[in-house]
């Protein structure tokens, strides 16, 4: 790929781990809230680092940045998670340069999402960009390229199919509970957490199956309040959590919590009850499990979902793929021009400089279109030869030869 011939994108790094080859016990330990993530950005510079991100999901977390080794990113992200390096770096991939950039346009794609093109991951994205953006920790190296992977990821979703249907992890908690409950439609179903999930989860809820009895509970109780009124629900206060989960059947829990919310002992008196965990880390504790006629599901059982969409979706891939690799060239075309600016800066004041030298020996002339026109052209040898020593040279040479010679020296 075009990227890989300037030595500058070398020090892009993606670190992360994924559903893909970690359960979601050790993706818990190394998802970070926005508090801990305040501190990972400022602790940066520390590292050796002035320009990351994080995107940490229920389905991975990783850490994009510029750095001069990987281990700085890791370190960097290990000291605010409750996991340990070691653990890190056994689970962990590492990808450099345009491998790097790559999976970015994959990731915001939803190509490599635990549900196939589950289109929640672009908000989740931009949420973590904005974040990082807003406390200064972004450069036009990565302005550029999240300004691009969003272009790329808006033409998939318009010219495929491959996020077509309701098919995310909000919707693949209905399929799992229309599966493992009856008459789910008159079941009191109660959803904590009204973030994008959350609230995503319950307009699933309410156009699958129609539920009679849905309510919502939160710790911020005024945006709770909102969105129940939005929606027509219910609304919980966050102080009668105990008593909403001995009264309702089925607990699912969309929240962003560092422990779990939901134990062991809370349930333990209410058997027969379903749970779904859609948060990383776990917000329900795993040993309600333990508890005789129980049920919990987390986001790696509800991957096991498939269905007619997800088959539809699958047959979509190549085409995503191919527009992706439009809009990585397209981004590659910008990275080498930047990187071609000093040459170009050099050759205009060593140019305008000539001009001023003829200005002063045969009177003012403007050659303010030769001066243009030869930069213009050495833009395009240095797009398609990238030869910039050789382009300087050319592009002095061309402007003294479009040079008009005043009309007195050709006596």
């Amino acid at each position: 790929m075009l990227l890989e011939e300037k030595n500058g994108l070398h020090f892009f790094w993606c670190i992360g781990m994924s559903y893909q080859n970690t359960s979601t016990e050790i993706r818990s330990a190394y998802a970070i809230n926005n508090e801990a993530y305040e501190a990972l950005l400022k602790a940066a510079p520390e590292y050796g680092v002035s320009t990351t991100f994080v995107l940490s999901t229920c389905n991975r977390t990783e850490i994009y940045g510029i750095a001069k080794d990987p281990v700085l990113l890791m370190g960097l992200l290990c000291r605010f998670t409750t996991g340990d390096i070691q653990t890190f770096k056994k689970y962990a991939y590492v990808k450099q340069s345009t491998v790097a950039v790559q999976h970015l346009f994959n990731v915001a794609a939803g190509i490599n999402s635990q549900i196939l093109g589950d289109y929640e991951i672009v908000g989740q994205l931009k949420t973590a960009y904005t974040f990082a953006k807003e406390r200064h920790m972004t450069n036009m190296f990565i302005d550029r390229l999240f300004n691009t992977v969003l272009q790329s990821s808006r033409a998939i979703r318009s010219k495929t199919n491959l996020s077509s249907g309701t098919v995310s992890v909000a919707y693949a908690a209905v399929m799992f509970l229309k599966e493992h409950c009856t008459r789910l439609a008159e079941q009191k179903i109660l959803v904590l957490g009204t973030g994008d999930i959350g609230k995503s989860t319950c307009k699933n809820l309410l156009q699958e199956i129609g539920c009679q009895h849905l309510a919502v509970i939160n710790r911020t109780e005024a945006k709770a309040e909102a969105f129940a009124q939005e929606l027509g629900i219910s609304m919980i206060p966050y102080a009668q959590l105990q008593e909403a989960i001995a009264q309702y059947d089925i607990i699912i829990v969309a929240t962003n919590a560092e422990q779990p919310i939901v134990t062991k002992d809370m349930i333990a008196a209410y058997p027969g009850k379903v749970l779904v965990d859609l948060s990383i880390p776990n917000n329900i504790c795993p040993s309600v499990k333990e508890l005789e006629a129980t049920v919990l599901a987390n986001v790696d059982d509800l991957s096991k979902i498939n269905d007619a969409t997800l088959k539809m979706r699958e047959a979509e891939v190549p085409k995503a793929k191919s527009i992706i690799n439009y809009y990585v060239h397209e981004f590659a075309e910008w990275y080498i021009m930047r990187q071609n600016v000093p040459v170009l800066k050099a050759a205009k004041e060593k140019i305008q400089e000539l001009n001023g030298q003829l200005a002063h020996s045969f009177g003012q002339v403007d050659y303010a279109q030769n001066i243009q026109k030869v930069l213009n052209n050495m833009a395009v040898k240095l797009k398609e030869e990238k030869r910039p020593g050789c382009s300087y040279i050319e592009a002095i040479s061309d402007y003294v030869q479009l040079a008009p010679m005043p009309q007195h020296l050709k006596k």
